[in-house]
């Protein structure tokens, strides 16, 4: 499989046919609503075999293999050339498919409005074969210790039926917040917690859930060892039933990060009492803070990085965003809210406006710039096939579990592909 940027002055007619390709197997595997359209910057994934490579001024076999992460002697043979001699500049050498490792693969999907809709049963059905678990978002605790269910639907079926584990989803959320002091009852009364598990172990038999997953946050940072206290009591409790237990971590860097939504997540502890974590890494940028990217790899690498030493990789699962932001300029602190966008939505919007991609190679990400049809400038920050790669690469780099995706919905064909083309996905 290769990603291809598209140039200025590019066909999709011209790009097929540097890759063996055809223009209908292109068009379907990203799903281009507009073949005759394409965006310079704009990238897509090439659903072959293996990938191309053009040898630039400098290389050799031995220095493309390694850049590549594969053996020069298996770059020689596939090309039926000598290993040892000189390459031609502009040559195009085919490079056969690299082993790929195994991952767990995970995906939040949050119906909103009291229902789930039919595009977001849709999407759920569309990942489910790539996923290891299917976490719909989210049982809210009450303050008795009972829940709050959200709309479940055919989920329970779509994962049976795709062999994914439903991850029941609790969350310390009241009111559309996550809420302080409902962390504060239910992490300091133990009568409630006790009814709280029950209702949770009942719950998880009932519907066929197989890993509860506790996202608490925005918890008052003396509750760090009441949480870690409770979440001790909950795993022996899951255990004992046979059930996983995971938790989601606020993305911090250090032990002594300072804020709301850090102090009382104690990552040595989680990685010592949970089966697994996932990090959320994600929101840098974000619908209500200035334009920039949701998850750039460095800071993304940073926490990853800090986690590696408090807990075992493979404890590990990436965040990882589905979507972009589209800013209306110039950015002002609490105005205007960004707008949510798809990887889809922001190339439509790019070519509407008839602007280029361009992609930040620090970041990882890519963005571009547009005027709407009211004068107004705006900023897009998205995530495409490099972005999402570069991540990959992160995650065999480190050796980490697998990646966690906030959230199904908003449609991203090229993510789905390249997962197949990295990952042999687990099932539990």
């Amino acid at each position: 499989m290769q990603i291809h940027v598209v140039q200025p002055g590019q066909s999709i007619l011209e790009i097929a046919r540097a890759y063996n390709s055809t223009v209908p197997a292109i068009v379907r595997a990203n799903e281009i609503p507009n073949p005759n359209q394409l965006v310079v910057g704009q990238t897509m994934v090439i659903p072959i075999v293996g990938s191309y490579y053009w040898v630039q001024p400098g290389d050799n076999l031995y220095s493309i293999g390694r850049r590549l992460g594969i053996s020069y002697q298996t770059i020689a043979q596939a090309n039926r050339i000598s290993a040892t001699q000189p390459l031609k500049v502009g040559l195009r050498l085919y490079i056969p498919p690299r082993p790929k490792r195994k991952a767990e693969i995970n995906a939040y999907v949050e119906p909103l409005g009291g229902r789930v809709t039919p595009e977001l049963q849709q999407s759920a059905r569309s990942a489910a074969p790539f996923l290891t678990y299917l976490a719909p978002f989210s049982f809210r605790i009450k303050r008795d210790g009972t829940l709050q269910a959200p709309p479940l639907d055919n989920f329970s079926a779509i994962a049976r039926a795709n062999g994914a584990t439903l991850m029941m989803v609790v969350t310390n959320l009241e009111e559309g917040k996550f809420s302080a002091e409902l962390g504060r009852i239910i992490l300091t009364n133990p009568e409630i917690q006790d009814r709280l598990l029950n209702n949770i172990i009942s719950t998880a038999k009932q519907s066929n859930f197989r890993d509860v997953h506790f996202d608490m946050e925005f918890l008052p940072p003396e509750l760090r060892q009441n949480y870690t206290n409770f979440l001790r009591k909950a795993k022996a409790r899951l255990s004992a039933e046979g059930l996983l237990m995971s938790t989601a971590l606020a993305p911090k860097t250090s032990a002594t990060q300072a804020g709301p939504w850090y102090q009382a997540h104690d990552y040595k502890a989680h990685g010592e009492i949970a089966d697994f974590v996932v990090l959320m890494t994600y929101e840098w940028g974000f619908s209500g803070g200035p334009p920039m990217p949701v998850s750039p790899i460095g800071p993304v690498r940073d926490v990853i990085e800090y986690a590696l030493t408090e807990m075992p990789a493979s404890k590990i699962m990436m965040g990882q965003n589905l979507y972009g932001y589209d800013w209306t300029l110039p950015y002002v602190p609490g105005g205007q809210y960004a707008k949510a966008v798809s990887p889809q939505r922001a190339i439509e919007i790019a070519a509407e406006n008839n602007v280029p991609i361009r992609y930040d190679t620090k970041a990882q990400a890519p963005h571009f710039n547009y005027t709407d049809s009211a004068g107004k400038q705006h900023k897009v920050w998205f995530e495409d096939a490099r972005s999402i790669q570069a991540k990959f690469n992160l995650v065999k780099e480190l050796g980490l579990r697998g990646v966690s995706y906030w959230k199904l919905g908003l449609p991203f064909p090229q993510n789905w592909l390249l997962i197949e083309n990295n990952f042999d996905v687990v099932k539990r």
